[in-house]
């Protein structure tokens, strides 16, 4: 079995098998090679296959393969990389508990809000805010916070009366003829009456994605995400920045939060390109104001944490990948190549079945619809974005499906070269699914 398995298709189909990789490339066991415009799953930030990454995991494995984490044992590599990370998050982030990925960063995280919040004599505040769309991970706590409908599995349970969704900030999906600026006044003014309807005193935290990220790489309106901070520090509610997908370059910058939407979060969790999935790992990065709170009893015990937090080799890992990305300056590569690759995505919005396409540099969504003027989806059973997708792996590049949407997360290595690669042969697999969806008569012929 896989994540997120579909039993039927799975029995019927199989699974594409994987046997090898090299930077952007992947080659499968029969020898067929892709270029993975998916970087894995939004992952492999400075690509597969080297060696000095090889070299170093093995060493420390030599070296001191694991050391318990737990209360007041650490390890050399986890001091340095917390310590690392402390240099690189912005403001007063200066506190690292390690997570075995981002579902469990964000976990943790939550679990974190309560204490403090209990800490400072706040029990009340419970209550969660989070936005349709929004991915958190797959933990039951993180799940819940998630707002993607489509993952919401009828035949599971969710965590509801203390987390509230609020409205999606897709613009492509604003109600009415709004432009951009009212659709961010209503997403505030929605946010801060849920607010006054709860009452502040009630609600421990926003979490936010900077850019939604697997609900479709929905980027929010303009100072959309600079209103819901100011919000936050409005009613004294806490500031989760989830950077499991836009940290460690994949936006040209260690982390967005500040850097891009001049955000100061209470916590940034991360995972993803921490490693370029070289090897699992997540953090929490706290600040130095919840920190102290927490503090202020000697008897408070933080109960929580993995066997696996701070493992010695994956923290070898995260320190040898950050040095890789100073030494190469892939963010200047991101930042060079990134708008080239949004222009020659936007020429595919020529074509009948393509309603949209955003993002931001190295995060990139394609929208498929039936109808472009009125913007209705194709009926579920036509599963639009598999069908792109099954066609792209034909011609050898690999697009992540999602419903109605074909998403790209590349690797930061990619290349003008890699563009002009990957954009023609997308563009070649939806005029394929085109041709299919006219003759089966969804489309007019």
């Amino acid at each position: 079995m896989h994540p997120f398995h579909n039993f039927v298709s799975y029995n019927k189909n199989g699974s594409l098998i994987m046997d090898r990789g090299e930077g952007a490339y992947l080659r499968d066991i029969d020898g067929k090679e892709y270029f993975d415009a998916v970087g894995g799953m939004w992952c492999t930030n400075i690509g597969l296959g080297r060696q000095e990454m090889a070299d170093a995991i093995a060493e420390q494995v030599v070296k001191l393969a694991y050391a318990n984490p737990f209360t007041d044992m650490s390890n050399e590599p986890a001091a340095r990389l917390a310590a690392k990370l402390a240099e690189l998050a912005p403001g007063d982030l200066n506190h690292v508990l390690f997570t075995t990925g981002g579902s469990t960063a964000n976990d943790t995280a939550f679990r974190m809000i309560q204490m403090y919040q209990a800490a400072r004599g706040k029990k009340s505040k419970k209550h969660f805010l989070v936005r349709r769309d929004a991915y958190h991970g797959t933990t039951h706590l993180t799940t819940s916070l998630s707002g993607k409908a489509g993952e919401k599995s009828p035949e599971f349970t969710f965590i509801e009366d203390i987390i509230h969704h609020l409205t999606s900030p897709n613009f492509y999906r604003a109600p009415g003829d709004m432009n951009e600026a009212a659709f961010c006044n209503y997403l505030i003014d929605e946010m801060e009456q849920k607010i006054l309807e709860l009452g502040a005193d009630n609600i421990a935290a926003f979490f936010a994605e900077p850019i939604l990220g697997s609900g479709g790489v929905i980027v929010p309106p303009e100072g959309y995400n600079r209103r819901t901070w100011e919000l936050c520090q409005q009613y004294d509610i806490i500031y989760v920045a989830d950077e499991v997908v836009t940290g460690f370059g994949r936006l040209g910058h260690w982390f967005v939060s500040k850097d891009m939407f001049d955000v100061q979060p209470d916590i940034i969790t991360c995972a993803k390109g921490l490693t370029s999935a070289y090897l699992p790992l997540g953090a929490i990065i706290l600040s130095d104001r919840m920190y102290e709170v927490l503090c202020n009893d000697e008897h408070r015990w933080f109960t929580g944490g993995f066997t696996y937090s701070g493992h010695p080799v994956c923290c070898v890992a995260a320190l040898k990948n950050i040095e890789i990305m100073e030494r190469e300056k892939l963010f200047e590569n991101v930042r060079t190549v990134g708008p080239y690759f949004e222009q020659q995505l936007r020429t595919l919005k020529d074509l009948p079945i393509v309603g949209d396409v955003r993002g931001r540099l190295f995060m990139a969504c394609v929208v498929n619809v039936m109808d472009k003027k009125t913007k209705e989806f194709f009926p579920y059973e036509v599963n639009i974005g598999k069908r792109v997708s099954n066609n792209c792996e034909s011609l050898g590049v690999i697009v992540r499906p999602y419903v109605d949407l074909n998403i790209m997360s590349p690797p930061l290595t990619m290349t003008r070269a890699d563009v002009d690669y990957v954009v023609p042969r997308l563009r070649q697999a939806i005029e394929m699914t085109v041709a299919e969806l006219r003759e089966e008569g969804y489309l007019p012929a």
